[in-house]
């Protein structure tokens, strides 16, 4: 009860706009803690955020963001979706499946050169029906707007609507996933009677990073969130963060003061590039499904979860308060990478 009188007296004071949403993911997920982990490494107790459980292929964050993305391009009429990312985006994967699944033509904008065989998240992209442009790298980098908004006018030429969604559906819209996914988190945190004092997610596009950082000073989560960044560096993502959160607070009247909010990015474990991950981070992914059950990915929770435990060695985060890891799925974009784990 208490949390209901919380959101409404949120959106009373805060909010201007509330948007239109969609019932996609599968919520709430599980909150778990990390047994075996702790007991070997001591220090914080860490806690898992289970939002690879959102669904089963439609599995991560990207589809709490598509709740809020397809109910906005449903209410303006709209019949095409026409987003972007990776070969293996994960929220391409979602885009498309939800799409087939609201009866919606999906378009999708790739990054990369089309392969002979379909894998991972691309091989569902296919199987969901989604017509796929594949552009190379740096075509792809300079044209990307320009791409879209073209795609756009040609539909509007046979007589169809579309809806443009950024990349990783990190924008104004997208915000309010994580937004609102602090709410389902204070609810754990009550329930389970823990104290957190930091809440770690991957950040490739900014919007999770966003609506969590928002998120945590709407519902008054006593917790700093960190986005450790799988691309770029951290001024870009801090730059992106406070894009994405002026987007929404200009979209919906937001009575925030985005200024005060305390952004904050772990650099430094990139590796090698997008999607490009080094042997340690493969062997942190092969060694936490050995010991948890829990399987991350080499593209975003795997860096992520692999820098998070780094810094909590070198004391970044002390010794007093819990940790939350957000996991943001991406389980797919393990098999297109499968030559890197090392079982001998």
């Amino acid at each position: 009860m208490s949390s209901t009188v919380n959101r409404e007296n949120i959106i009373k004071h805060k909010i201007g706009i509330t948007p239109p949403r969609l019932n996609l993911a599968q919520l709430p997920t599980p909150l778990q803690p990390l047994e075996r982990l702790h007991k070997s490494i001591g220090g914080p107790k860490i806690w898992v955020k289970r939002d690879d459980l959102t669904g089963s292929v439609l599995s991560g964050n990207k589809v709490r963001k598509l709740e809020f993305s397809l109910a906005q391009a449903i209410a303006e009429g709209c019949d095409t979706i026409l987003s972007c990312g990776g070969l293996q985006s994960n929220h391409c994967r979602a885009t498309a499946l939800l799409c087939a699944q609201l009866g919606l033509k999906c378009h999708l904008i790739l990054r990369g050169e089309k392969p002979d065989v379909a894998d991972g998240n691309l091989l569902l992209d296919c199987l969901a029906g989604a017509k796929i442009s594949y552009y190379p790298a740096a075509q792809y980098q300079r044209e990307l707007n320009d791409v879209l908004l073209n795609e756009q006018a040609a539909y509007q030429k046979q007589g169809r609507k579309a809806f443009i969604i950024p990349t990783g559906a990190s924008d104004g819209i997208g915000v309010w996933a994580y937004v609102e996914a602090c709410a389902e988190i204070k609810r754990d945190f009550q329930q389970k009677n823990i104290d957190v004092k930091h809440l770690i997610c991957a950040t490739g596009s900014g919007g999770t990073q966003a609506g969590l950082t928002a998120g945590a000073d709407c519902y008054q989560l006593d917790a700093q969130v960190w986005g450790v960044n799988v691309c770029d560096d951290e001024a870009w993502f801090i730059n992106k963060v406070r894009q994405d959160l002026s987007d929404w607070q200009q979209r919906y009247q937001v009575g925030i003061e985005l200024d005060a909010l305390s952004v904050k990015v772990i650099d430094g474990y990139v590796g090698p590039g997008y999607a490009k991950a080094d042997p340690e981070v493969f062997q942190c992914i092969a060694d936490l499904a050995k010991m948890e059950g829990l399987v991350l990915d080499p593209v975003y929770t795997g860096k992520a979860f692999y820098g998070m435990l780094d810094q909590l060695k070198k004391g970044r985060f002390g010794e007093s308060g819990d940790i939350m890891f957000l996991h943001t799925g991406g389980v797919f974009g393990v098999f297109p990478q499968r030559s890197n784990f090392d079982f001998n």
